[in-house]
């Protein structure tokens, strides 16, 4: 199979990490005999830079026509005194909305390799955790009317039944395919939006008799996250809530550099990019992680391409690349052996091959 991917380098660490991406999809179509189809596009600082805007449309036109598209990391502290609406970070709201990409997933794997690297105790730990957050990427306060009257400033929090609906379904969905177990955060004693979010997720639980449902407010929920992560497994949430409680799931893992995400809407077409930032301060030293890269275009193997298999090869290479003692300094331990980003892309491709 033939498949068309817009890589978004972006900025900082950005061209690195998608670099071993791309050699790892091309390690994967050789091995199983599919064509990836790379076309580099610009986007965030960098687009700033050349083009005096973060999304220039012909960037998202060339999203537009592709199967999937690829992200680094955008943004950096050279871009912090632009206006908020000509920031770099403009671009990943501008591909989101183009795209029509309104569900995030984020998953929150800690590889039992590791557990030591959790600020939380082993006893709460146990053998790893695997929690997927789903969040809601294109409505909510972030979305909603705002403005200043006077000396008050205002945002508004927002949903349809067809928002919720749409976002639950991708949850359940997920769910079906995990432990049948889901948890949909939100705020209904205080928020009216919350109590429709809440109707909404009850409602459809009703076409997924299988998968047990509960509603956690999401002040609990960012408590029960530290205090018993163990009993989560799908998570589904508002866009800011979901905000939130992704950075505190992925800070749960130890490092943020091993943390993927997909943009999902409703076709085949997704965004997939690290959680992580452009981290300026290491660019262009071989040192930036990977991983997170990596495991992103596994899960555009997964739910764009819809190849399994593939996707799970990816993943087995990386387990075992940290099974067999390797790291990069973010994720560096006593007794370990230390590696740059392009040697960890290496390391990574041998066990695909």
């Amino acid at each position: 199979m033939n498949y068309k991917i817009a890589v978004i380098p972006g900025d900082g660490i950005g061209p690195e990490v998608t670099e071993q991406a791309v050699r790892v999809l091309n390690a994967v179509g050789d091995k199983f005999g599919h064509q990836f189809e790379m076309t580099e596009v610009d986007a965030g600082g960098c687009a700033i830079d050349k083009y005096g805007e973060p999304l220039p449309a012909a960037s998202l036109e060339s999203c537009k026509q592709s199967d999937s598209v690829l992200l680094g990391a955008v943004g950096g502290p050279k871009w912090d005194t632009l206006p908020g609406n000509q920031r770099p970070e403009q671009a990943l709201l501008g591909l989101r909305k183009g795209l029509g990409l309104y569900a995030n997933l984020r998953p929150a794997v800690l590889h039992n390799a590791l557990k030591d690297a959790s600020p939380l105790k082993p006893e709460i730990i146990g053998d790893g955790l695997d929690i997927m957050v789903v969040r809601e990427l294109t409505g909510g306060i972030y979305f909603g009317d705002r403005g200043r009257d006077g000396d008050t400033a205002y945002d508004t929090e927002k949903y349809s039944v067809e928002e919720v609906e749409r976002i639950a379904r991708i949850a359940f969905e997920i769910a079906m395919k995990r432990n049948k177990k889901l948890v949909s955060v939100d705020k209904a004693n205080i928020l009216e939006s919350s109590r429709l979010w809440r109707e909404v997720v009850t409602g459809l639980s009703t076409e997924y008799p299988e998968v047990s449902v509960d509603h956690m407010y999401v002040d609990n929920a960012a408590m029960q996250l530290v205090r018993n992560p163990k009993q989560f497994d799908v998570i589904v949430t508002s866009n800011m809530f979901g905000d939130i409680l992704s950075d505190e799931a992925s800070m749960i893992t130890g490092s943020i550099g091993m943390l993927p995400s997909a943009s999902l809407g409703t076709g085949s077409l997704g965004m997939y990019e690290p959680v992580h930032g452009s981290a300026p301060d290491i660019a262009g030293q071989n040192k930036a992680n990977p991983i997170a890269t990596i495991i992103s275009a596994a899960m555009m193997l997964r739910y764009s391409f819809n190849l399994a298999e593939e996707a799970q090869a990816v993943e087995n290479a990386v387990s075992k690349v940290l099974d067999s003692g390797y790291r990069t300094g973010d994720i560096m331990s006593e007794g370990m052996k230390l590696v740059g980003t392009k040697e960890m892309g290496d390391l990574i491709i041998e066990q695909i091959k």
